[in-house]
């Protein structure tokens, strides 16, 4: 405990100047706490206010799927590169060397795989999310379709009320139902709902009108990158959501199954982070490449 040897009278108090705050620049975080600001200034640059998110938890439905074989081989060596790491704790704790350091945003259901009926899921425990360390976690949302609506509601909001009480955010995915079409009417439909009970991040898809989707949603929206698409076109679809509102991509296939997957994550990045045309951004995946 500090004592008064050497003690000098405090002078220094800045009288005159006004308090300087800072705060995370992000839609609907105005009323959050300081650790739920802490963990969304971690996956969005405070810079751009914008994130590129690296997501390889395709496995959990999927299995060993083309470019996710061996994640030790394949991802880690992309993770320099991404802002935030999207993933499931069974891969994060088997193979993900815990010294790198970046935010990790858990997938935090589970239930179902491709071979039967998805999206009757529940949700792991929230101490594991604690224990991992954790920046947000991601709850799938599936809107219009049947039975399995109000399960994924339901999970989604248990998540939210968990997170509140510990200040982890929580991503919505919004997941296309059987009853809805890919467009702006159900992907802003999806997304208001995650954002009304509670998401403090979206994840939907791109689409026609998607200015609409991104400015009906109180909090930020990232974009999925869907399925594997030529490099350019995979570009124009960061630079057009950018454009149109989103806060950032969550890309997965179109990262790791490109022909040069360092190159075309550094790629994307420069779209999301640098306003680089995609043209721009695809010259710099030749060069790279």
């Amino acid at each position: 405990m500090a004592d008064m040897d050497g003690f000098k009278e405090a002078t220094n108090f800045g009288i005159g100047q006004e308090v300087k705050t800072s705060s995370v620049e992000l839609k609907g975080t105005a009323n959050m706490g300081w650790g739920m600001k802490n963990r969304l200034s971690r996956i969005f640059n405070p810079k751009s206010g914008r994130t590129v998110m690296l997501a390889f938890d395709h496995g959990f439905i999927m299995g060993p799927t083309s470019g996710l074989e061996r994640i030790d081989l394949t991802i880690v060596p992309l993770m320099q590169y991404a802002d935030c790491l999207m993933c499931t704790r069974g891969i994060l704790q088997t193979t993900i060397p815990a010294g790198v350091n970046k935010p990790v945003c858990l997938r935090s259901d589970a239930g179902s795989t491709i071979l039967t009926e998805l999206n009757r899921n529940l949700l792991i425990d929230v101490e594991d999310a604690i224990r991992i360390n954790a920046s947000a976690m991601a709850v799938m949302m599936s809107a219009g379709d049947g039975d399995q609506e109000a399960i994924t509601v339901a999970n989604l909001v248990k998540a939210a009320d968990m997170g509140a009480r510990y200040g982890i955010p929580v991503m919505g995915v919004t997941a296309v139902g059987k009853q809805m079409a890919r467009d702006s009417r159900y992907f802003a439909l999806a997304s208001r709902v995650c954002a009304e009970n509670g998401a403090n991040i979206v994840k939907t898809y791109y689409c026609d009108g998607f200015e609409k989707v991104a400015a009906s949603c109180p909090v930020p929206v990232v974009i999925a990158g869907g399925k594997k698409l030529p490099e350019l076109e995979a570009l124009e679809l960061c630079y057009n959501a950018i454009n149109d509102g989103a806060a950032g991509v969550d890309m997965g296939r179109n990262v790791f199954q490109s022909d040069k997957p360092e190159a075309m994550i550094q790629a994307v990045y420069g779209v999301v982070h640098d306003s680089l045309t995609p043209q721009q951004a695809y010259e710099l995946y030749q060069d790279l490449k």
